[in-house]
């Protein structure tokens, strides 16, 4: 009896080691994929292009063939994934809102400095000024603190310096959408390691 006791030990200080050893492993690849994604821009043009094709309007590009396993989604659940984000990496709550009849805020994003307006585009052309105006007269009526234009293209310079007039609008394209992606991953993974720490 004493050696099936010893033996179940024994085999439960192996588990443990093996468990600990895999967890640290997994913890070591999990930080290089970070890193090697935070730091490689054509990654992340890549990473938006994939962006694009996976919420983009199938009516659009209808000549484009895209295999049955890439991933797509409906259009209209991009306004939830970019939300999604922006309170993974920024804190904060966020509400989307109903799909018509937004007058333009897709989003909205409320942080300990205020309250936030979003619009999101999943565009393969760069936007001109039109949303970043349309975002600031909500602002305006709603006395929002700032908003943000999101798109997984970017932006004309027109509509760059149309946006630096105003001060409070963040233009997002979409090397920087993903970034803000990967930024909200790594906060979720150091969160969960809170909920499992390390055991040493």
């Amino acid at each position: 009896m004493i050696y099936f006791e010893v033996a179940i030990a024994v085999l439960l200080v192996v588990a443990f080691i093996h468990f600990q050893l895999t967890k640290r492993k997994n913890r070591y690849q999990t930080a290089l994929l970070y890193n090697h994604l935070a730091s490689n821009e054509e990654m992340k043009k890549t990473l938006a292009m994939g962006l694009y094709l996976r919420f983009r309007k199938e009516n659009l590009d209808q000549n484009l063939k895209l295999s049955p396993s890439y991933l797509r989604q409906n259009p209209d659940s991009f306004e939830d994934f970019v939300a999604d984000i922006y309170q993974k990496a920024k804190g904060g709550s966020t509400w989307v809102t109903p799909s018509s009849g937004d007058f333009g805020v897709d989003f909205e994003h409320r942080t300990e400095k205020g309250l936030f307006l979003g619009q999101v585009k999943c565009y393969s052309e760069d936007l001109d000024f039109s949303p970043i105006a349309l975002i600031h007269s909500n602002m305006v009526k709603s006395g929002a603190e700032g908003g943000y234009v999101i798109t997984t293209s970017s932006f004309t310079p027109l509509a760059r310096k149309y946006a630096e007039r105003l001060n409070n609008i963040d233009l997002i394209d979409g090397v920087k959408l993903v970034e803000l992606w990967i930024e909200g991953l790594e906060d979720t993974e150091q969160e969960l390691n809170t909920l499992v720490p390390e055991i040493n």
